[in-house]
């Protein structure tokens, strides 16, 4: 079957197949240590659950305004008032089937044909593929982890051009951890001024912190920036709710009434019952929030000194998120049963196949020679990973 051929430029999700891999060998019968995935091993709280209960009930169960119910968009500009500083009218809000859908609503309605999006790498794996579905290109700006994987201005400055249509930053970052200090995003601001393009900050990790500051968004230090700045944010993290798909983005009403044209002719509504559950979380109590960063970040602290004492193995250390990506450079060119290690991609399936690790391979990434290992599993099974891990490098000539 022909098929159309914006998607000869797409690639299936590198950790949502691994994953899916990992849970097809554990269904098996195999002891797998799935550090693939980027969900919270916490429960929902048991409050939001509570109010989609009720809202099954009472019979909440038909379709809302495409954007999301008034008073869910309400909960949301208070949301972003009261914990960003950042102002914005309900018709600014638009809330999405989760994060991403946010995200990808946004290129569809933003970009033409050959509109370009700067994406820093390392990257979150489907910021490029989202970009090209809608038709643009993206335009990739290297980071490097001796500068904690911020952002260069003037690399910035050489990536714009009359076709920058937007940039998309992500702190806390997926994969790196990285949280980009003020310093840092005042380099962005300054870089992108006298230029048009939309600044697309995907906030997901917001409250996944470990610095013991504040979390700022590029509007905070930037405000003269906030009339062409896109929040994409949601409660997959934050709430341990990656199932129930709720996200959320405000910004220009231009844009946000173009991603609710997109959305109005594609999925609709989020689910109604995962909306009222949302209006919960938003309205309630953080205390599981605090009990949720805490216990990561000691995971965090274990986890990282662990990978650090195997030789071959250096990580640094995330200041936010809940991913720990090791570089394992070192390791490629050495031989595993007399054939040589060429990349993080093979590294990665010898780590699953042969030591049932399940190890995210750094070059979908946009970080050759890495690995990406989520730390949201519990202390015994990360002590376990280490131990394979230890053993897998051991076994290497």
């Amino acid at each position: 079957m022909k098929l159309a051929r914006r998607l000869n430029a797409i690639k299936p999700s590198a950790t949502l197949a691994l994953n899916a891999r990992a849970k097809a060998l554990a269904a098996s019968g195999k002891d797998v240590v799935v550090l693939a995935a980027g969900e919270p091993d916490f429960d929902t709280p048991e409050f939001v659950k509570q109010a989609a209960i009720e809202a099954l009930r009472t019979g909440f169960t038909k379709y809302t305004a495409t954007a999301g119910m008034p008073e869910l968009r309400e909960a949301v500009c208070r949301k972003l008032e009261k914990d960003n500083g950042l102002k914005y009218a309900p018709d600014q809000v638009v809330v999405t089937a989760g994060g991403k859908q946010s995200l990808y609503n946004c290129f569809q309605a933003l970009l033409d044909e050959g509109d370009e999006v700067i994406v820093f790498a390392p990257y979150w794996v489907s910021y490029p593929d989202m970009v090209h579905l809608a038709g643009g290109t993206p335009v990739i700006v290297p980071t490097r982890e001796e500068d904690g994987y911020a952002p260069d201005p003037a690399a910035i400055k050489r990536a714009l051009t009359p076709r920058t249509r937007a940039i998309v930053l992500n702190s806390p970052a997926n994969p790196t951890g990285a949280v980009y200090s003020r310093a840092t995003l005042e380099g962005i601001a300054d870089a992108v001024r006298g230029h048009d393009c939309i600044l697309v900050t995907d906030d997901m990790y917001e409250k996944l912190l470990y610095t013991g500051q504040p979390f700022l968004n590029i509007g905070n230090v930037a405000p003269d920036l906030v009339p062409r700045l896109l929040v994409s944010n949601g409660l997959s993290k934050s709430h341990a709710m990656t199932g129930w798909r709720l996200g959320y983005a405000a910004g220009p009403k231009a844009l946000i009434s173009g991603m609710q044209l997109v959305q109005d002719q594609s999925t609709s509504n989020a689910s109604s019952i995962t909306q009222k559950a949302a209006l919960a979380a938003l309205n309630g109590p953080t205390d599981t929030i605090t009990a949720m960063v805490n216990e990561y970040r000691e995971r965090r602290d274990l986890f990282v000194a662990g990978l650090n004492a195997i030789p071959g193995i250096r990580c640094r250390l995330p200041e936010g998120a809940f991913y720990a990506m090791a570089d394992v450079r070192a390791l490629l060119g050495r031989t595993y049963k007399g054939k040589p290690l060429t990349d993080s991609l093979q590294l990665s399936e010898t780590l699953l196949n042969d030591f049932l690790v399940a190890a995210v391979p750094g070059d979908p990434f946009g970080a050759p020679g890495y690995i990406r290992m989520s730390f949201v599993t519990s202390r015994e099974v990360l002590q376990k990973g280490l131990t394979r891990l230890r053993d897998f490098v051991a076994a290497l000539g």
